[in-house]
């Protein structure tokens, strides 16, 4: 009897994705579906004795935090309307949860879709909140610490220096959100990483593990304090910037600077100069002889400025001029001929410098420059972004937030217009803020992802005092009240309005309930049959299970929705029918005709909607496929 595929309701297979992945590589490594790793290992070209000691990161608890990666969840994302900002037409997000959770939930929906992360984690100083205590466990400590079950004494904790696992903890913090975040980055995406000296030589190591250390981009140091902090009779005024890419494919882009003045002008507008010859010692006539010719002088035509007429044919009465000899070396120009030639007057002219000689100079005209690796200007002070915060909220509600300015400059390397950009610990939501100013600044469409723990704020600090019971309501405050800000300030250069919205979900356990397959752990397997014949939540609404049904066949949770009738039944349409989903309980052969009519790609009904009906369902698998005969492809029936 012919019945439709049931849906799945789990978060991505990470192994079994991985090993998909290393099939289509290396296939001649699996035997009876399983890898031989001695094959493997003969494929790349090496071999490692058994038992032989490696180069390498590890600690107690790493091969745990592998079980932990490859577990799926079952958990879900609910979403919260009134918290939302244009719930419906915007490309943003901010997920309250604990961001292991969320990551794995995350995983079919932006699987390598996001090209810039940005993360400001705990410095494991002793007073941040890491971790549940029994971290593989996390939805069910996750409900208990939020008040949504009763706890049975577990906790989220601090991670002292007296627990006598300190950087292990904070490792078996980091090693899964590391894991889980690099899948989701696309080929050409980069992750930024904020940290203190605490932990930064394993967080150095943690991603070059993870991320390759070929794919090191680069160190930034920051300087956070401009009058230092005391740490042991040094005061401390920095902190870092850790850059990784993806892959090969990353770009970092140069930071503009439209406020940049020029000391010189011409009909094309400013320009600075800048030597044609090559400082570079180690490229030189010898091994760029094409690099090395020379040009030709006019030592009586110069401009108002200082410029000579230059030439790369000899004329009479002109000066020959050369790249000049450095250490012994015959230098070379940086551009060959046939790019000096098309550049003349226009791009490069000659100069005369202190001793009389001549040199010949590029007009530089850019306003961009690369990212250096120090940075401390006042735009990165933390001092600044408290002050922003403090100003927003007429108050001071949160510590140390991130400035926006610091975060803009990081979104502009980091990103293109079109961009999907991660926060998975958010904590004020200073990157939001950041995506939402460059958009109304450059005419961008960057998209966020902000993830934070509804961590509650101190029952004496100012933000309890003023209404904000958690980090999570400090974060989407702030996103509303920045937006306010940049509206009123506008949006220059007729780049038009920024997406200034933003839609909340809240991780929650799953809409359906899940069978229990280990016996040992069932009390009443009676009452779990009982409980399973009406396996929907009652406290769900159809809006709950749609957007679990749509995270969990791998749409966005920005995807356009429209509802619509079909045989006056009230049916949810993705992506302009591509997949249509029918949360009707009580289904019929009208409604399925007229859902393969609109000959959507994929069909997702609640097997309750059959009503037991065995008859019913074995006729809508086939009409779907009777209708889809022909096509290219037919319709997916699914269930759940």
């Amino acid at each position: 009897m012919m019945k439709p595929e049931k849906m799945n309701l789990e978060s991505m297979d990470i192994a079994g994705k991985k090993r998909e992945q290393l099939k289509e590589l290396f296939p001649e490594v699996f035997s009876e579906n399983k890898v031989d790793f001695n094959q493997l290992k003969r494929a790349l070209g090496e071999w490692i004795e058994p038992g032989r000691e490696r180069f390498g990161l590890t600690w107690p608890g790493k091969a745990e935090c592998m079980r932990i990666i490859q577990q799926p969840s079952v958990a879900t994302l609910k979403p919260a309307r009134e918290e939302s900002v244009n719930f419906d037409d915007t490309g943003n997000l901010f997920i309250e949860g604990d961001n292991l959770e969320v990551l794995k939930l995350l995983q079919k929906s932006y699987f390598g879709k996001v090209k810039m992360i940005y993360i400001d984690p705990p410095y494991n100083t002793g007073n941040e909140f890491i971790y549940p205590d029994k971290y593989s466990e996390t939805l069910e400590t996750y409900l208990e610490y939020t008040g949504q079950k009763d706890s049975e004494g577990r906790r989220f904790s601090t991670n002292t220096e007296q627990a006598g696992r300190y950087h292990t903890n904070w490792l078996n913090m980091m090693y899964p959100r590391l894991y889980l975040a690099r899948n989701l980055l696309r080929e050409d995406g980069v992750i930024f990483i904020s940290i203190d000296d605490n932990e930064f030589g394993h967080l150095k190591d943690l991603c070059d593990e993870l991320f390759g250390a070929e794919n090191h981009v680069g160190v930034i140091a920051v300087q956070g304090n401009p009058r230092g902090r005391d740490y042991g009779g040094i005061a401390r005024m920095h902190d870092y910037l850790l850059v990784y890419s993806k892959s090969g494919e990353t770009q970092i882009n140069n930071l503009e600077n439209s406020d940049k003045a020029f000391p010189y002008e011409d009909e094309r507008g400013g320009f600075e100069t800048r030597e044609l010859r090559n400082r570079n010692t180690a490229f030189h006539k010898g091994n760029r002889p094409n690099l090395h010719y020379p040009f030709y002088l006019n030592p009586n035509n110069s401009d108002e400025n200082g410029f000579f007429e230059i030439s790369l044919d000899k004329k009479d009465g002109w000066e020959e001029v050369w790249p000049k000899e450095s250490q012994g070396l015959q230098t070379v120009w940086r551009w060959g001929k046939e790019k000096s030639k098309e550049n003349l007057t226009s791009g490069i002219v000659g100069k005369s410098n202190q001793t009389g000689s001549y040199q010949i100079i590029e007009k530089y005209r850019e306003r961009s420059r690369m990212a250096r690796s120090m940075w401390y200007d006042k735009d990165v002070n933390t001092e600044k972004g408290t002050l922003l915060v403090k100003k927003l909220f007429d108050g001071k509600v949160f510590d140390f937030p991130k400035p926006y300015e610091m975060l803009t400059r990081i979104v502009e390397m980091g990103s293109d217009k079109e961009s999907i950009i991660l926060d998975f610990f958010a904590g004020s939501a200073t990157t939001a803020h950041a995506v939402m100013q460059l958009n109304a600044e450059d005419g961008g469409n960057r998209k966020f992802v902000m993830v934070q723990l509804p961590e509650p704020t101190d029952s004496n600090s100012q933000a309890r005092k003023s209404g904000y019971m958690n980090i999570a309501d400090i974060g989407k405050e702030r996103i509303r009240r920045a937006a306010k800000k940049i509206e009123e300030g506008g949006w220059p250069n007729g780049a038009g309005k920024p997406d200034l919205g933003f839609k909340v979900f809240k991780l929650d356990k799953s809409n359906f309930k899940m069978w229990e397959g280990d016996t040992s752990k069932i009390e009443n397997l009676e009452q779990q049959l009982l409980n399973h014949i009406d396996h929907i939540d009652n406290a769900s609404t159809p809006e709950d299970i749609l957007y679990e049904l749509l995270l969990k066949a791998g749409f966005p949770l920005t995807t356009r929705v429209e509802k619509i009738k079909k045989a006056d039944k009230e049916v949810f349409s993705i992506e302009d029918g591509a997949l249509l989903i029918c949360l009707d309980k009580e289904l019929n052969q009208a409604v399925i005709d007229a859902l393969a009519e609109a000959k959507p790609l994929q069909v997702i009904c609640l097997d309750e909607g059959f009503r037991g009906n065995d008859q019913l369902k074995v006729n809508s698998v086939q009409t779907f496929k009777t209708l889809a005969r022909g096509e290219e492809s037919e319709i997916v029936f699914k269930t759940v």
